[in-house]
């Protein structure tokens, strides 16, 4: 799939790495569509890149099904709005869990469902799920955001064989832990000891090589953590007594929980 010249939908602009994605698509030509549910954030954005703005929550249904009758024609989509959602279970609300599902999850979902029709119908375009490490091997104090992202992995791969035969790709991009933007910027933590960061203009590039390679997985980390989530994925119980070692990545997630805490 080529960017130059199509649209892109991209979604969770104004937070993360969106910013990074929306520079990237927009020096190789695409027609961005960028939608973040603050008015104020993005609507700077949309004028920098040239871009459409629709204002929409990724919690609200309605506003997700209204983005995707705003954004039609769309011939990529990269979902990449997505809540933190790390820290004890037993300390969210109701209303809270089902926030970080709606945005993690069925906002992902809805939207592929309600534009891949067209995408079939013409046999072209590209759906890109912007997921994480953490949706290959479960760490703790993180059990509402990695089902969150072992589910988007699983819905995109899974999806990916449905519309294979249709034109459509799919592709799951799973970062690391990612400097200067996103939660790790935003708190201040630091990743735990032995294990090192990704930029964001890595992520950017393996959304793109997904996009333009149709690659099902990309997973843009260094090679540690990829050994060691794939080990994680691989024998549970063995990776659990791992983390229960790793006092520095105790006290990384703890910082990262306070601080989301602070802003829920």
């Amino acid at each position: 799939m080529r960017i130059t010249g199509a649209t892109v939908l991209l979604t969770g602009v104004t937070g993360g790495i969106g910013g990074a994605l929306a520079a990237e698509l927009s020096a190789r030509g695409a027609k961005l569509v960028l939608t973040g549910r603050r008015r104020e954030a993005l609507e700077p954005l949309a004028d920098r890149y040239g871009a459409r703005a629709i204002v929409a929550d990724m919690a609200d249904p309605a506003d997700v099904e209204r983005l995707a009758d705003e954004a039609a024609g769309t011939d990529i989509l990269i979902a990449n709005a997505a809540l933190p959602s790390s820290g004890d279970l037993l300390d969210y609300t109701p209303e809270q869990i089902d926030r970080a599902l709606a945005v993690n999850l069925r906002a992902p979902a809805m939207l592929a469902r309600l534009l891949a029709p067209a995408m079939v119908e013409a046999r072209c375009g590209h759906l890109a799920f912007v997921g994480s490490m953490s949706g290959k091997t479960a760490t703790k104090y993180s059990a509402l955001y990695d089902a969150t992202k072992f589910g988007l992995r699983g819905f995109a791969l899974s999806l990916r064989q449905d519309l294979h035969d249709h034109g459509v790709g799919v592709s799951i991009v799973q970062p690391g832990f990612v400097r200067d933007a996103g939660m790790f910027a935003a708190t201040g933590a630091e990743a735990p000891a032995g294990l090192r960061t990704v930029s964001p203009r890595q992520v950017v590039a393996g959304v793109v090589r997904a996009i333009e390679q149709d690659r099902a997985e990309v997973n843009v980390a260094p090679v540690e953590m990829k050994v060691l989530t794939a080990i994680g994925g691989q024998f549970p119980g063995f990776s659990e007594r791992v983390q229960r070692r790793a006092s520095s990545a105790d006290r990384t997630i703890r910082d990262i929980v306070e601080a989301q805490r602070d802003s829920r």
